[in-house]
């Protein structure tokens, strides 16, 4: 199959890199050089306009920095130009507004795309183990599914376009919730006399047990290997995760769902991202407790 992948960033990359591994020609866009660089060194072919890039493919997957990019990137330069039938997959973690506008433009235009958000970061993108949340029809996903999985561990159907978009606010709200709280119950353990490696030697196999405690431990040296152990460099940015709670909070405002929770951890985030913290790893929260 011909793919266009459009945004090498620290996603992007690995991600276009994987489809090469597994036996696709892409042809490959992003802005930087150096991108595309490597993707060239990686097996795509590199392009330096979108337009150029979309000619003869079967598909067009875009990892696209913010809902803004997305939509100018689709109007401008891949409907109608672009093949009459190739298939969309926006990877991208946009508001939902956007993500329903492009996909209705995608479908007047005579085109099937989908939303495809991914949990699992930087490594996972390289490993081809992420999990991909895909909006769209069910003939939509099912095309998706031969070029997602090459770079998945796993594809799964949240509904109708859009729905991608939604798992991946409330997965990404719950996540830095359940971060906040791992750090305040590591901090208070060691604070109260329980150090922290046997506290997590307990909640780890108690009703505490959760991702960001069991696999990533966000105190240094403490339990499963994580960026805290590199002082948080690498990982999910915390500025990202800010990205992704406001994502969530307009989200929540647009359904009228109350969120306090949700709500309380964009403050955390904000803050932090304001002290200049934004490069550093999300689970770096830990160091204000």
């Amino acid at each position: 199959m011909k793919i266009a992948f459009i945004g090498l960033g620290n996603m992007g990359g690995g991600m276009a890199a994987n489809l090469v591994k597994a036996g696709h020609a892409v042809q490959a866009f992003d802005l930087s050089a150096e991108a595309l660089d490597k993707a060239k060194g990686n097996g795509c072919a590199v392009f330096t306009t979108v337009r150029e890039a979309v000619q003869g493919v079967d598909a067009v997957v875009s990892m696209l920095p913010n809902g803004g990019i997305v939509k100018s990137v689709y109007e401008a330069d891949v409907l109608g130009q672009a093949p009459a039938g190739a298939l969309f997959l926006d990877c991208s973690t946009i508001d939902l507004a956007t993500a329903r506008e492009v996909g209705e433009a995608a479908k007047a235009a005579g085109y099937e795309m989908v939303d495809a958000p991914v949990s699992g970061g930087i490594a996972a993108a390289n490993g081809g183990t992420l999990t991909f949340m895909v909006g769209g029809s069910e003939e939509a996903f099912a095309r998706a599914q031969t070029v997602l999985e090459p770079m998945a561990k796993a594809v799964i159907h949240a509904g109708e376009l859009g729905a991608g978009q939604v798992a991946k606010m409330c997965n990404n709200m719950l996540l830095a919730i359940h971060m906040i709280g791992t750090c305040e119950a590591l901090a208070l353990a060691e604070k109260a006399g329980l150090s922290m490696q046997k506290f997590y030697e307990i909640s780890s196999k108690s009703t505490g047990y959760n991702w960001s405690l069991n696999d990533y431990t966000p105190a240094p040296g403490v339990g499963a290997a994580s960026p805290a152990d590199n002082d948080y460099q690498g990982g999910f940015a915390s500025a990202l995760m800010l990205k992704d709670l406001r994502l969530a909070m307009a989200g929540a405002a647009t359904a009228g769902a109350s969120v306090p929770l949700g709500e309380h951890a964009t403050k955390i985030y904000e803050a932090f991202n304001e002290a200049g913290n934004g490069g550093k790893d999300f689970g770096a929260i830990f160091t204000t407790l």
